[in-house]
């Protein structure tokens, strides 16, 4: 039921659009095929999902066409959390399912990926000869001695080779591994060597910002310190020849060689994506081909509403799972725009520069960089033509209300708004784009077919309209199968099953609104609870940085040990601005007026910036832990960081605090 005091939507789809979306088709179908509630639209649709999990996932695999090789005896075996066994019996592969438009003699000359870096493109590579390199690529390691389970390891920036050698592996029925060159070589090794890869995949350097940046020595030391090695591939991005004893890339995909798709079962592993690590080795999350094959299918082609002629951008990294995200738009024959570089270079307009290039229909970015292009008075839609942009998609941290209200008015009023919530844990959205639903300001649209989301007070009981804990009550396929190096699974367990056993809690706070829509306030973990009033640390960023001279801002909340609560807000400035009384009045004010007196800071301390992990989410938790006392070494693991410097600046702070109270 909908409040009568519901906000009007900053948009709403017209009866075509809707009728158009590929969801809207999809209930019909499960309607006559399935027994879907064929009125209701997207919430009976959803309800549905949840209460009849099994039916749901089978007509999502009939709906995509699904090629099971060896059909399944059932569509859940298990359905405990952890330990769900979806599709037991069945066989199939994720890369042949990516490849499959190549099969289509219209479509096989059209792009599969535009490339574009600082310097040129796009450049095309076409279905065809996406497939044709797949093919040699898969056979060469095959010929090098690559199993299925076998590890391929990347350290590639988001190039179109990094999308063959994937895609070779993945048919080969090995388990890719990713990280960007800008990681350094401790960071990468914190990953890989968990893993022991056989195969190397390295360039000999990257560019950014304008320039090059040599990665020579990073490969030598990864080489020397992965010692299950059996190949390395060079890719001479910057033009060096091999070093001794590397593969060349062009020569391991030059044949005409049609690929051979090992047929795996449904939850071998597809990939191993990495948390952010802040503290202890990144966890390694591993990912089976069928449950992202499907749940892909499910979030790109009906929540994204992704299909032929669509062009799917999205800014992002090898180190962010939003890349493996992004090369699964091919399941749905969409062309993916894979840009290389700064997301702001030349200027902070850059990426909008991209789309406009590439034709991009679908335009995903991080909540940060629509700030960015705000503060940085960027006006898209007067500089470039972004005509063919249907969907705007945000994720990363949540979008603040004035994101929601300069995309519209800065990039068109006409604008489906897709800010999306979920996590390197699923590979997904739990939360985000509905094409058939209105958008309201400052909200995600609905919870996402098949996932069971809602908000659960301390008591462990379901909320409306209040904040909770952000809880997954039915296993979902991409779910991870295990951690790799966690034999009993207790890290596994205790990473999300900890606090409600055999329900999935994901460590944000949000509310579920009656109209269905979701809103994130931001970790849990790092959650300000004031005189008992909790909010999320999302709000306060939101409020402060919309001043003009706060860059960016970090709040945390510390119980001490007399039993008070102290809560500082360190703030970044924009260049030429000074913490004066004056500003630090105002950010109170603005604080006390937009969300709570009793969340108004102690204390406002300038940095010199704001540190992030390498995925570029704010440091909350080791800056707590760093100012309990911590010693860096243990609050935080150095590799994990963009910036280490930066948390010296805490643990100093905290030394003062210390002495001072002594």
């Amino acid at each position: 039921m909908t409040s009568a005091a519901s906000p009007a939507p900053l948009w709403q789809p017209d009866a075509d659009r809707i009728a158009a979306a590929h969801v809207t088709r999809f209930q019909a179908w499960a309607a006559e095929r399935y027994g879907a509630p064929a009125d209701g639209g997207y919430a009976a649709l959803h309800r549905w999902s949840v209460t009849e999990l099994e039916t749901f996932w089978t007509a999502v695999a009939d709906w995509f066409d699904v090629r099971f090789s060896t059909p399944y005896a059932g569509v859940l075996g298990a359905r405990a959390m952890p330990g769900a066994e979806w599709f037991p019996g069945a066989t199939l592969n994720y890369a042949e399912h990516a490849l499959r438009t190549a099969e289509d003699p219209a479509r096989a000359d059209e792009p599969a990926l535009l490339h574009v870096d600082e310097t040129q493109g796009p450049t095309p590579v076409s279905w065809a000869d996406l497939r044709r390199q797949v093919g040699s690529l898969a056979a060469e390691l095959r010929a090098v001695g690559v199993r299925p389970g076998d590890r391929v390891s990347g350290y590639l920036p988001n190039i179109p080779q990094a999308v063959v050698a994937f895609l070779a592996s993945a048919a080969v029925g090995a388990v890719w591994t990713s990280c960007a060159p800008d990681f350094g070589a401790r960071s990468v090794l914190d990953r890989f060597q968990q893993i022991e890869p056989v195969v190397l995949f390295a360039v000999d350097g990257y560019r950014y910002g304008g320039k090059e940046h040599d990665r020579t020595e990073t490969v030598a030391e990864l080489r020397a310190e992965l010692p299950t090695l059996r190949a390395v591939v060079h890719i001479p991005l910057l033009g060096t020849p091999a070093p001794e004893g590397a593969l060349d890339w062009s020569a391991l995909t030059s044949a005409e060689t049609e690929p051979v798709f090992e047929q795996v079962p449904f939850a071998h592993p597809l990939w191993v994506l990495y948390s952010s690590g802040t503290t202890g080795l990144p966890k390694a999350i591993v990912q089976s081909q069928g449950g992202i094959l499907l749940e892909h299918f499910k979030q790109l082609g009906l929540h994204c509403d992704l299909g032929p002629g669509d062009r799917f951008f999205w800014y992002t990294s090898t180190g962010w799972m939003m890349w493996n995200f992004l090369v699964s738009g091919l399941l749905t024959g969409t062309t993916i725009v894979l840009y290389d570089g700064s997301p702001g270079y030349p200027d902070t307009g850059a990426q909008w520069g991209v789309a406009e290039r590439t034709g991009a229909t679908l335009f995903g970015t991080s909540a940060a960089y629509v700030m960015a292009c705000a503060k940085a008075d960027v006006h898209p839609a007067r500089d470039h033509d972004l005509s063919k942009i249907a969907c705007v998609a945000t994720t990363g941290s949540p979008l603040p209300p004035d994101g929601f209200r300069w995309l519209h008015d800065e990039v068109a009023g006409d604008l489906w708004i897709a800010s999306v919530s979920g996590g390197t844990d699923v590979c997904t959205c739990f939360a985000g784009a509905v094409p058939t639903l209105p958008v309201h300001i400052g909200e995600l649209q609905a919870a996402c077919l098949g996932t069971d989301l809602q908000a659960w007070n301390p008591q462990g009981e379901p909320v409306i309209d209040e904040v909770g804990e952000l809880v997954v009550t039915n296993p979902m396929p991409s779910m991870p199968v295990r951690f790799w190096n966690d034999p009993d699974g207790s890290r596994y367990h205790d990473s999300y099953f900890d606090m409600y056993p055999g329900v999935w809690r994901h460590g944000d706070w949000i509310t579920l609104t009656d109209r269905g829509s979701v809103v994130i306030h931001g970790r849990s973990d790092s959650t300000l609870n004031r005189q008992g009033v909790r909010m999320g640390s999302a709000d306060i960023y939101e409020a402060v940085e919309r001043l003009p001279e706060i860059r960016e801002s970090l709040v945390i909340g510390l119980e001490e040990p007399d039993g008070g609560y102290w809560m500082p807000l360190f703030v970044h400035l924009a260049e030429g601005a000074v913490l004066d009384d004056t500003l630090r009045a105002r950010i109170k004010t603005t604080i006390r007026q937009e969300l709570s007196p009793r969340h108004v800071p102690d204390t406002i301390i300038e940095v010199p910036a704001v540190p992030h992990t390498l995925t570029g989410k704010r440091i909350e938790v080791p800056v707590k832990r760093l100012l309990q006392g911590t010693e860096l070494s243990k609050a935080v693991n150095p590799g994990s960081v963009d910036n280490l410097e930066l948390l010296h600046f805490y643990e100093s702070l905290a030394r003062e605090r210390r002495e001072a109270r002594a």
